[in-house]
């Protein structure tokens, strides 16, 4: 009896989101769903329908998913970067780097709705071609709202550091170099981490939904609005599916990193 409950206080963060998605498949499939919701099937299609549509127009649809993801790799790598090197400064100079981190926060708390046009007509002022134009403006997009959640979330693991620790490192009279490299960068690195974990499903939101307003037609949220719009239901819901598989795919990609590089540390 102690195994097993070992076994559910391990695994019931895992099995009951599969059995209420199994649930909500099965309603949805036997439109169950679309009786209690008064959806018509037209709107509100089967899965297999769904996929169906998903399966005959998996081809047609790579090159949006493509841009998507670049939007959503490079908007990341880009702000993530940024937002690192932005806690380091307030780390290193809580002075300036605050600033900063309260400005990006400002920037974060901007919905993306009104932050995308601003950012598109600003990328006009550049020239280029409308696809050039929009996919720099999603980019800059995307940067924008991570930057936040990783340059915060970094700051702490920069300045939390263990007691002993840090007065070790007093003691011998390290400089500020060594005192950063061997001690307040592999502090970080699990910290790191915890921002990708908020970070990804923040890009892909921001991708999906800054395709919305943008010129190009190329993306998986542009391809969204657009079947909506024309009366195509089931491409619509076929492009949303595509929109939570990369979600999906992305996360669980950072948390199979996360757990090989954190493999043998101890927090």
């Amino acid at each position: 009896m102690k195994k097993v409950k070992i076994i559910w206080n391990k695994t019931s963060f895992l099995i009951l989101p599969l059995i209420l998605a199994v649930i909500i498949a099965i309603l949805w499939e036997t439109k169950a769903l679309n009786v209690i919701m008064g959806a018509p099937q037209q709107i509100l299609p089967t899965p297999s329908n769904i996929f169906r549509v998903l399966g005959e127009n998996l081809t047609k649809m790579s090159s949006d998913i493509e841009t998507t993801l670049s939007e959503i790799f490079l908007g990341l790598l880009i702000g993530s970067i940024l937002g690192y090197l932005l806690a380091v400064l307030t780390a290193l100079s809580p002075v300036v780097g605050k600033g900063g981190i309260a400005l990006i926060t400002m920037f974060n708390a901007i919905p993306i709705i009104a932050l995308t046009p601003v950012v598109l007509n600003l990328t006009k002022l550049g020239g280029g071609t409308v696809d050039q134009r929009s996919f720099t403006a999603k980019v800059i997009v995307v940067t924008l709202v991570t930057m936040s959640s990783m340059s915060i979330t970094s700051y702490r693991g920069l300045i939390e550091l263990k007691p002993f620790a840090k007065d070790l490192l007093d003691s011998y009279a390290a400089p500020k170099s060594v005192e950063f490299f061997k001690l307040r960068l592999p502090n970080s690195i699990p910290y790191i981490f915890t921002a990708l974990q908020i970070g990804v499903p923040t890009a892909v939101i921001s991708a999906l939904v800054s395709e919305y307003f943008t010129e190009s037609t190329l993306g998986v949220g542009y391809k969204i609005k657009s079947n909506f719009t024309n009366a195509q239901f089931t491409s619509g819901w076929a492009y949303i599916f595509v929109g939570c598989f990369i979600g999906i795919i992305l996360y669980i990609l950072v948390m199979i990193i996360k757990t090989i590089v954190l493999r043998n540390r101890r927090r």
